[in-house]
């Protein structure tokens, strides 16, 4: 018995070595970008180990694609195919859009028996819109390489690129006030000192307690993300609480102003992002949280807005961001 289980076992090895074979494509696919070496380097998500280049929205795309067959293994194919693809992705849907298509053909039939590279020039191609890796949206711009076989599956490769777009300083950018207040209790006044931020620029402004009866035991400040799709009863939105800052641990005291500045270096944020490609918008609050000594909460919300003023900018690290976040 236990040699027919051994036997078994290595049989079971074999099959396994053999289908992992079959499985393994006959060649690998390798994407070089003109200027790659100069070019920024960003995650699609905070905490991902793998970058991808940044262009800006003015940027060519051109480059080179590298096919390298597998020793003694020969590709017959009846064309390969380049695409340059801009394409909005609903999660809870389920669905993709695509806003932009461009497609090369590299190669009419032929087989590969070695190694064949294949330049590529999508122009500056229209890049209208920021990539966006959200919960719910994904907006992803990626080149997609097609090998085609006519009695095997066809041989796919994809290769994302992020797009960062950058806006000019807005000419209007009036301050932001706040009133917090309970009726014979509390009355605290909020002034943010700017209504439009760039992704890496610091939040300041002035906390004035007018009337204070009530204890007010915490005070923070969040920011929040809405990423909404659909229209009318069809409407989606997801919400997230992306960052948040103590600003007062204690109780204050009547005709008190305490100073107020957060730096935004680092905090995952995006440009706002209204009715993209009518799909999808994505928005920011900022989100004012007291808590008295019963620990009841009250809450307060304005609009921020968020814009990008260069390429590749608030690209901090998660774990320096979490550091700098500890001594706000």
């Amino acid at each position: 018995m236990k040699k027919f289980a051994a036997k078994a076992k290595a049989f079971a090895g074999k099959v396994k070595s053999k289908g992992s074979e079959l499985m393994r494509p006959p060649c690998t696919i390798q994407f070089a970008f003109e200027g790659q070496d100069e070019k920024q380097e960003a995650p699609a998500y905070p905490l991902d180990e793998k970058k991808f280049p940044i262009f800006a929205r003015e940027d060519e795309i051109k480059g080179a694609v590298r096919i390298q067959c597998n020793p003694g293994k020969r590709v017959e194919h009846q064309g390969i195919r380049l695409e340059l693809v801009g394409q909005i992705e609903l999660i809870y849907e389920r669905t993709e859009y695509e806003f932009l298509s461009l497609s090369r053909d590299l190669e009419g039939p032929a087989d590969l028996t070695d190694t064949a590279t294949y330049s590529f020039d999508f122009g500056q191609a229209d890049k209208r819109y920021e990539s966006y890796f959200g919960n719910n949206i994904r907006l992803r711009y990626f080149l997609r390489i097609t090998i085609v076989r006519s009695l095997k599956v066809n041989i796919v490769e994809e290769q994302d690129i992020l797009v960062h777009v950058v806006e000019k300083a807005p000419t209007s950018n009036p301050p932001i006030s706040m009133e917090v207040g309970i009726e014979d209790c509390l009355h605290i006044e909020f002034v943010y000192d700017k209504s439009r931020m760039t992704l890496s620029d610091v939040i300041t402004g002035t906390i004035s307690f007018h009337l204070v009866r009530l204890k007010v035991h915490y005070m923070e400040i969040a920011i929040v993300r809405e990423e909404t799709t659909g229209t009318g009863v069809d409407t989606y939105t997801e919400t997230e609480t992306i960052a948040s800052f103590e600003i007062m641990d204690g109780i204050p005291v009547k005709a008190e102003s305490v100073p107020l500045r957060i730096p935004l270096g680092g905090v995952p944020l995006t440009p706002t992002m209204k009715n993209v490609n009518n799909k999808f918008s994505v928005q920011y609050k900022l989100n004012l949280v007291l808590m008295d000594e019963k620990e009841r909460r009250y809450f307060k919300r304005r609009d921020i807005v968020f814009y990008r003023d260069k390429v590749g900018s608030n690209d901090m690290s998660w774990s320096e961001w979490s550091k700098r976040k500890k001594d706000v």
